[in-house]
């Protein structure tokens, strides 16, 4: 049988797959420092709620993130950069869903879009993730349904490619112990760089919004969580190069 040609979706897949994590910040951060944030209405007090919203999308995905690593922890950084899989992974989260790490990537990624609030950011940030996403996902597919066959194509057949079916939880993650150590080790760096960048971002408003004599209350308070993180961040690091903690 003659093999199919990848889809231009899929050949982007690939190619992001390879370069996404120069890829994604340089084009969102991009769009970030060539835009200015839009305040509701012209309201600082109404932006802030929008910051909080954010900020409450945001840490829903990494709640996603954290609760996927913890049951069941899959390598998705591929192998020499390219897509690579040892093992279909059906366990914990992925009972429930067959791409829930990169769901909650999207969510970290609007959450802070909905900070920044500036309507460049949704015009080119909300496709480009999106788009992304299902480029990688297509790569994935292509690579695990030619490894796997018939039993990923089952896989495919009772599990959601994107939306988690929580009515499935009790039974997945029965008897799956869940690894705090693991988390810690492998996503402490995902939610320092959201929670860093979304600090920046809401101190940057500040400065829109008026002089910081007047947002000084404010910005000092963000500084202080970010320092707080940073150190939890070099803790944290520490701990993991020195063997000091393991999954």
């Amino acid at each position: 049988m003659t093999a199919t040609a990848p889809s231009l979706l899929e050949r982007w897949g690939t190619f992001l797959f390879k370069y996404r994590d120069a890829v994604f910040p340089a084009v969102i951060l991009a769009t970030i420092a060539a835009t200015r944030p839009q305040f509701p209405s012209g309201s600082r007090t109404a932006d802030l709620w929008l910051d909080l919203v954010g900020i409450l999308v945001a840490a829903t995905g990494q709640a996603l993130r954290i609760t996927v690593i913890g049951y069941r922890y899959i390598a998705r950084g591929g192998k020499n950069r390219r897509v690579h899989a040892e093992d279909l992974v059906t366990e914990g989260i992925f009972a429930l869903a067959r791409n829930p790490l990169y769901v909650g990537n999207i969510l970290v990624l609007f959450g802070l879009f909905i900070i920044w609030n500036a309507p460049l950011l949704y015009l080119i940030g909300v496709p480009f993730t999106l788009i992304g996403y299902m480029g990688i996902v297509a790569a994935e597919e292509a690579f695990l349904r030619g490894k796997f066959g018939q039993a990923y194509e089952e896989y495919c057949r009772t599990t959601n490619r994107w939306i988690p079916d929580f009515r499935k939880a009790r039974e997945a993650l029965r008897d799956i112990p869940f690894n705090w150590r693991r988390v810690l080790l492998k996503d402490y760096g995902s939610w320092t760089a959201w929670i860093g960048t979304a600090g920046v971002m809401i101190i940057a408003e500040s400065l829109f919004a008026a002089p910081y004599e007047q947002q000084a209350a404010l910005i000092n308070a963000i500084l202080g969580v970010l320092a707080v993180v940073f150190v939890a961040w070099a803790v944290t690091r520490w701990l993991k190069l020195n063997k000091r903690i393991r999954a």
